[in-house]
């Protein structure tokens, strides 16, 4: 009888898994996310600011420290600029030429973590 439940419940618990290791990446600004070791980056980028949120496993993590720069490719026209701690965001200010398969290279450290480079297209 034993192992009439056993087999059951085996099953029943490997397809439950997979639900709770499903993580939330999906944007909460409108913004594309992209997966990093410092946790996921979600862009939200206009023509005359650029922000990043920073989560971890889709909470928003608290920025003690962070910086960086974001560079903006369009064609053959490229702008880079600096990235300053706002907040609980990173936000570069300037004139951006953005539009649907524009790239973004943003170059940052946060909490005294490692040095990541997230690449964003945007659509």
């Amino acid at each position: 009888m034993k192992k009439n439940l056993f087999a059951p419940l085996l099953i029943a618990t490997a397809l439950a898994l997979p639900a709770f290791a499903a993580e939330d990446h999906a944007p909460k600004h409108g913004g594309v996310v992209v997966e990093t070791k410092a946790g996921d980056l979600e862009l939200v980028a206009k023509p005359e600011l650029i922000v990043i949120h920073v989560s971890d496993h889709g909470k928003p993590m608290k920025l003690s420290s962070a910086s960086g720069k974001v560079t903006v490719f369009n064609g053959n026209d490229k702008t880079e600029a600096p990235l300053a701690l706002i907040g609980d965001k990173l936000e570069a200010k300037g004139s951006f030429k953005l539009g649907a398969g524009t790239k973004v290279l943003a170059d940052l450290t946060v909490n005294g973590k490692p040095a990541v480079a997230a690449r964003f297209t945007l659509k």
